[in-house]
């Protein structure tokens, strides 16, 4: 029965991913989570298993802030391994370092409690670096587990899921790839920079 009520929890974890949109605002109730679920959280990632404890809210980075706290601890282990270890479709990078990087714009917001954000930012900025796209065109913003940011008009952004990256041309939304890529991260960002989304 244990075996049967484990296996339930990582499926509906795995099926609500960052998106569920639960409200905690007391750290004691972050606290009081179990064992299980602190383990199903790390296992649906391909993020190493941390001794930090990325439920605590002072861990978490809220609002606007600068990419570079993401290199420091507690955020350095995931980010640098996730990092030095995605290797980008050469391809899709090929077309993406075709696409002209003057107009666009681009806005991840993310949690650092979340796992798929664990994942998919340091992946992304793979790629950016790649593409040598410029680190000022980015804007980052943090987000808690309700999905909200102390950031002015935020509630415009419309964000459901974590992570979000949005891509804007000419300061229009040209699209947005939602907590996980439709086939790469690298190839959704060609699809939607050159209108083929």
């Amino acid at each position: 029965m244990r075996h049967f009520l484990l296996i339930f929890i990582i499926i509906s974890s795995f099926l609500t991913g960052c998106g569920t949109s639960r409200k905690t605002t007391d750290a004691r109730s972050h606290a009081t989570r179990t064992t299980a679920e602190a383990d199903d959280s790390v296992e649906h990632s391909s993020v190493a298993p941390s001794p930090v404890n990325y439920h605590d809210q002072t861990t978490w980075l809220l609002g606007y802030y600068d990419p570079a706290l993401l290199r420091r601890e507690p955020h350095a282990a995931w980010f640098l391994e996730g990092l030095d270890e995605y290797m980008p479709n050469t391809d899709a990078l090929n077309s993406l370092i075709d696409i002209q990087k003057d107009n666009i714009t681009i806005k991840i917001v993310m949690g650092t409690w979340c796992p798929d954000s664990r994942r998919e930012v340091p992946r992304f900025m793979k790629i950016m670096e790649l593409w040598q796209f410029p680190a000022d065109k980015i804007t980052f913003i943090g987000v808690d587990d309700a999905k909200q940011s102390p950031v002015g008009d935020f509630a415009s952004l419309n964000i459901s899921r974590v992570p979000t990256f949005i891509f804007y041309k000419n300061n229009s939304e040209a699209g947005r790839i939602i907590e996980v890529p439709k086939t790469s991260l690298e190839q959704d960002i060609v699809n939607i920079l050159s209108g083929n989304e």
